[in-house]
């Protein structure tokens, strides 16, 4: 019976190690696309904003 504790007592070490791994690579993966997304507007915001501003001003030229 002691064997069969250790043996659950395992698993369930593992179970929780491997929940934290998951929960780790999903953080790294979230805060990757959060920098990408920065550098990105960082770098075309302006031509972004230019865009839109053509836009809002098309769309109330015809109304």
């Amino acid at each position: 019976m002691s064997q069969l504790r250790r043996i659950a007592a395992r698993l369930r070490h593992a179970w929780r190690e491997h929940n934290g791994q998951g929960l780790a690579e999903y953080a790294l993966i979230l805060a990757l696309i959060a920098i990408v997304a920065i550098v990105a507007l960082i770098f075309m915001g302006q031509q972004v904003s230019s865009k839109l501003s053509v836009i809002g001003s098309t769309i109330q030229s015809v109304q």
